[in-house]
């Protein structure tokens, strides 16, 4: 199992639209972003996914939802061009405060999640 942070945003804010139609994935075409269309292939089941807000500069992690993949199933539809099924396990909006680091990734479209309180504060509150 791993987690994964997530942004949801098009030009607009489609974290509601991922939740309401169980899918987390990426809504740029196979030639702009072929990178971010392997990852969301390589998206394992049971994997946690939460979605989250741009964190720049020193602003706190918001937290819009968490998740864990369900299937194998890769998705492609009006909102993804590659995506994939989630079972949303928590959809309270919660801030993580940012924590003291050297290198960031949180500004990414979508990253791994190592940072020991950010996954803490994650997995709590999907047990």
């Amino acid at each position: 199992m791993a987690v994964y942070g997530v942004g949801a945003y098009y030009g607009y804010d489609v974290s509601q639209d991922f939740i309401t139609n169980r899918i987390v994935g990426v809504g740029w075409s196979q030639a702009d972003a072929p990178e971010l269309q392997e990852y969301f292939r390589s998206l394992k089941v049971g994997d946690i996914v939460y979605i989250k807000a741009s964190a720049f500069g020193s602003a706190n992690i918001t937290v819009k939802a968490i998740g864990l993949i369900e299937d194998n199933i890769i998705l492609s539809n009006n909102l993804v061009t590659t995506g994939r099924n989630v079972k949303w396990v928590f959809t309270n909006i919660f801030t993580i405060p940012r924590p003291t680091e050297k290198n960031n990734v949180r500004s990414n479209t979508v990253y791994e999640e190592f940072h020991p309180e950010i996954l803490r504060e994650i997995i709590a509150r999907i047990n």
